[in-house]
């Protein structure tokens, strides 16, 4: 029997935080505004300026400054984390349970303080995981930095949101309040912060988001020499978007998991769930009878056919105790519904997230 191997992304498929947001609204005066501005400006310079260098996730950088700024420490981002993990339910068991029958590998734009801690909660060894490593307190911060920091951080919180246009290709696109918000972030971020001592910090912290989420897979599946084909990959943001189209191109499974926009365009499967024994089912068919007899089951998902499927009995028995009048949408993805399902999706992902972390990209 071929042994497959599961790569799922952590916030999203694993857990409801988003840990960088959460540290940000805790410790820095109008954080939750100040994440919120800079997590939409990396939306931008990701997907639409798709500025040379830059990918998806570097907003876990771009913060930094500021939580140097209000005192943050490596200490408090750990006990922050293992106090406020919130975790999908059944993660605990369904990890368990794929783990026994594939690789199981987390693939995270998140702090590595934050992965121990859901290491530790999920009983999930931490070496088979890759995150952002992070020591924030070997950057020193001087008094004078600090001052302009926490001005500049003031600033950011009172900024607009930036709208992206739907299908914007440039900055031509946006409306002339957003450019030039752009334009003042790009100062506030490559210039002034930049020029900073503590601007080292955005140059030293290589967020894993985008490319280096499709090398992580890369190199996980180089060492385990099981082929891109036999990859099923979990996702659920912009930061998965080339980890998707890596496995995707080479013929392995990808899944959006309550995603948003970016997820579901570049995903074969869009799952809308509360709880994680939907994932147990699709990797348990996946790992058993290949990617076909997978998207088979997924187009003609119900309990009539998941009861004639020779998926595990006491997975399918646990979902329709959970579920027992109306199962959780589970859809292949076409042109057709791409549009209604990424809205879909992102409404479901927010119910499941909250308002504040479902909206960001």
């Amino acid at each position: 029997m071929v042994k497959r191997l599961f790569i799922s992304d952590c916030e999203g498929p694993i857990s409801k935080n988003d840990n960088a947001f959460e540290v940000t609204a805790n410790f820095v005066p109008k954080g939750d505004k100040l994440f919120t501005v800079i997590s939409r400006y990396d939306d931008v310079l990701a997907d639409v300026v798709k500025r040379p260098d830059y990918k998806a996730g570097n907003t876990l950088k771009l913060i930094l400054p500021f939580l140097k700024a209000f005192d943050v420490t490596d200490q408090k981002i750990r006990e922050f984390s293992a106090q406020n993990l919130l975790l999908i339910p059944n993660i605990k068991e369904t990890l368990h349970y794929v783990r026994k029958i594939v690789h199981t590998f987390i693939v995270s734009t998140s702090y590595e303080h934050y992965i121990k801690a859901l290491c530790q909660a999920l009983d999930f060894p931490y070496e088979n995981t890759y995150c952002t490593r992070l020591n924030l307190d070997k950057h020193p911060l001087a008094t004078e930095e600090r001052a302009k920091l926490k001005k500049i951080a003031k600033e950011i919180a009172e900024m607009p949101v930036i709208e992206i246009p739907e299908k914007a290709k440039s900055l031509y696109d946006f409306s002339e309040k957003d450019r030039k918000t752009i334009q003042r972030l790009d100062e506030i971020f490559w210039k002034e912060i930049a020029n900073m001592n503590i601007g080292k910090i955005l140059f030293e912290v290589n967020p894993v988001g985008g490319s280096e989420k499709a090398e992580a897979v890369k190199s996980i599946a180089e060492k385990l020499d099981i082929p891109l084909s036999e990859v099923i990959y979990v996702g659920d943001s912009i930061t998965d978007v080339e980890a998707f189209r890596l496995v995707r191109e080479n013929g392995g499974l990808t899944v959006s998991f309550n995603g948003n926009q970016y997820a579901v365009r570049n995903a074969e499967i869009a799952v809308l769930s509360e709880n994680s024994v939907v994932t147990a089912i699709i990797v348990e068919a996946f790992s058993r009878f290949g990617k076909q007899e997978t998207l088979t089951l997924v187009k003609n998902w119900s309990p009539e056919n998941l009861k004639k499927s020779r998926i595990n009995g006491k997975l399918l028995n646990r979902l329709f105790a959970l579920y027992p009048k109306e199962l959780p949408k589970v859809k292949i993805i076409t042109r057709e519904n791409m549009e209604i399902l990424a809205k879909e999706s992102g409404e479901f992902r927010k119910k499941v997230r909250g308002e504040a972390i479902g909206r960001l990209g």
